[in-house]
């Protein structure tokens, strides 16, 4: 890092991914530091500054040695599962500072030596005692998937036995009975049953009615008149719809068909007129955020028809490193692996990432939003008012 960077980043104060040490705390606190960064979106601890003030601090030559030291013993010894760090000492008006890296962890969640975690907040920490927020750690570092575990309470009775069968005729090619097992050896098989209880991904795919179960497994639309989410005052507005993924599927399109305005394209007075914006983008954007959405954030899809764009809001942020720009670029990462390989079955869905850029393709004024405080992710489809 070169002084005038470094300067600059002090002159703009802590941060959720800076923090400022005149000298190195306590080990235990030390680590506290650590463990949040690795948890969060990672960041940098600059030793050699007042927390207080921004003013410089420097280090003689023995406190760099024996602060390098501290660090790494904490960095190795203090913070569970040990972490890499990278230092780099940068002369900055006349004065020695230590930066120390800090990158976001792949083995979330990570834990001090009492077994605490904690996550950055603004520039402080906190502890984390939610165990849902747990659960979407352990998820993002690839140590549990949310449709893979067993949903308590169900059975096979819960499921749509007929569907199902179609779906494994399908899906194989051979008919039920050239199989020669039963469905609860297929369901195990496919991991959409683990024993006697069906998956997230079974009972999502395949239950009779997943809402019994999980309440936050709908789909929420409202069609506003006006542009403000605050209005009260609605063209459309049903209860959560209900079902499987292929029914909530098929009721979210048929509420955005009926909502949006139709345009003629042939000349024919009789001829079917065509949505104002093409099909396409929500079938991809729809099935997307069915597919992909978090189902460890506890709330549920929601699709917002205003005059000017409509919102299809799905819970969890993107996972991992993808970012909008990568999602753009077809990138994908998968984050419900049992959903994602079996609902091209069910759904107008292939499963090779081409799904956003295929949306932006059919029609480009879409935007996308990835709210991490929020815990959402958005996608914005931009209205053009009919003349």
């Amino acid at each position: 890092m070169e002084p005038i960077e470094l300067l600059d980043i002090i002159a703009k104060g802590e941060s959720s991914t800076v923090q400022f040490k005149e000298r190195l705390p306590h080990p235990d606190s030390l680590a506290q530091e650590m463990v949040a960064f690795s948890n969060t979106e990672g960041g940098i601890i600059i030793v050699g500054v007042n927390d207080k003030t921004g003013e410089l601090k420097g280090l003689s030559f023995d406190e760099i040695r024996t602060t390098n030291q501290h660090l790494v013993e904490v960095a190795t010894q203090r913070v569970f599962h040990s972490i890499n760090i990278k230092t780099e000492t940068v002369t900055a008006n006349g004065q020695q500072i230590i930066v120390v890296y800090i990158k976001e962890g792949r083995s979330k969640p990570y834990k001090d030596r009492n077994g605490i975690v904690f996550v950055k907040n603004g520039s402080d920490k906190r502890k984390v005692v939610s165990n849902d927020e747990l659960l979407r750690m352990l998820q993002s570092s690839g140590n549990i998937a949310a449709d893979e575990e067993p949903v308590e309470n169900t059975t096979y009775n819960d499921l749509s036995a007929d569907f199902f069968k179609m779906f494994v005729e399908k899906k194989t090619g051979k008919t039920f009975d050239d199989l020669n097992q039963s469905i609860p050896q297929i369901l195990n098989n496919m991991s959409l049953a683990r024993d006697e209880k069906l998956t997230l991904a079974g009972l999502l795919l395949f239950g009779k009615k997943p809402q019994n179960f999980k309440p936050i497994l709908s789909v929420q639309c409202i069609a506003f008149v006006g542009n403000d989410v605050a209005g009260k005052e609605f063209r459309d507005n049903e209860p959560p719809f209900d079902g499987n993924l292929t029914e909530l599927y098929e009721k979210t399109m048929n509420f955005i068909s009926r909502n949006l305005h139709k345009k003629q394209v042939e000349k024919s007075f009789n001829s079917v007129g065509e949505l104002e914006i093409p099909k396409e983008v929500f079938e991809e954007l729809v099935v997307n955020a069915l597919i992909h959405r978090d189902y460890f954030v506890q709330s549920s899809i929601k699709v917002f028809i205003f005059d000017n764009r409509i919102e299809i809001i799905s819970p969890g942020t993107l996972p991992n490193t993808l970012t909008v720009e990568k999602i753009k670029s077809g990138t994908s990462i998968v984050r419900n692996a049992i959903l994602f390989s079996n609902a091209r079955y069910l759904l107008p869905y292939t499963g090779v990432g081409h799904g956003i850029p295929a949306a932006l393709n059919a029609y480009s004024k879409i935007d996308f939003v990835n709210e991490t405080e929020k815990e959402l992710f958005t996608s914005i489809i931009q209205r053009v008012t009919p003349a």
